[in-house]
């Protein structure tokens, strides 16, 4: 029996055909070692795929890896599904892991969506395991966006946990972990739906529409 951590679901779609030959081009040579594989998966999901926040959704299509992959764009949970479908592709056990974190740093926009919260329930990252241990990977903010949002770009070398830094480059407040959910074989989708529609009652209006990276621009640009 396979185990869970192994497993495609219907999230974690690696038996698609695009997401399994995403996996072994990003991945590189078969024979090198499984750390230096899921290492090149990390950057390939980071900064292959935009992160954007306006076009969530909250199903089992807007969640999978392969749309991810279709879209070229995606936010925390799904990107953290991409990885993990990347890494158990190529026999890496990978598990989605979640938390609630404050971020400091966002838009207007999307801040209204939230209510005005400043608090992100169910972030998701990556868990890993790599030479006996399992590590957290953070593949959300793709390197233009940090460079737009002046953040320090999260590495990922496979040893160490890979997680959001507390202060930006210029000293200012970034991102607070609050709470950690956990980690699981898929995702907790009826949790999270249930809790998104409570805490975010205006984010279903975002639909796609709008251009993050210009939000964060304008607003980076008139502070």
């Amino acid at each position: 029996m396979t185990s869970p951590d192994l497993s495609p679901t219907a999230f974690v779609d690696f038996d698609h055909p695009e997401v399994a030959r995403f996996a072994r081009e990003a991945a590189g040579d078969a024979s090198d070692d499984a750390r230096t594989r899921a290492v090149r998966l990390y950057y390939a999901v980071r900064d292959g795929f935009r992160y954007d926040p306006y076009g969530i959704e909250l199903s089992v299509r807007g969640l999978r890896a392969s749309t991810v992959l279709a879209d070229g764009r995606g936010f925390c949970i799904n990107k953290a599904v991409l990885l993990a479908a990347g890494c158990r592709a190529i026999g890496v056990p990978a598990r989605l892991g979640y938390a609630d974190v404050r971020n400091h740093l966002s838009t207007e926009r999307l801040r209204q969506s939230m209510g005005g919260s400043d608090v992100f329930y169910y972030h998701g990252y990556t868990s890993i395991l790599l030479d006996g241990r399992w590590v957290k990977a953070t593949p959300a903010f793709n390197l233009s966006l940090c460079e737009k949002f002046r953040l320090k770009p999260l590495e990922f070398d496979g040893t160490e946990d890979s997680i959001y830094h507390p202060f930006d480059l210029t000293g200012q407040r970034h991102m607070e972990y609050l709470d950690f959910r956990g980690e699981h074989a898929d995702v907790p989708l009826a949790d999270m739906v249930t809790l998104f529609e409570a805490r975010y009652p205006g984010l279903a209006r975002l639909d796609g529409d709008g251009d993050f990276d210009r939000d964060v621009e304008r607003e980076t640009a008139g502070g």
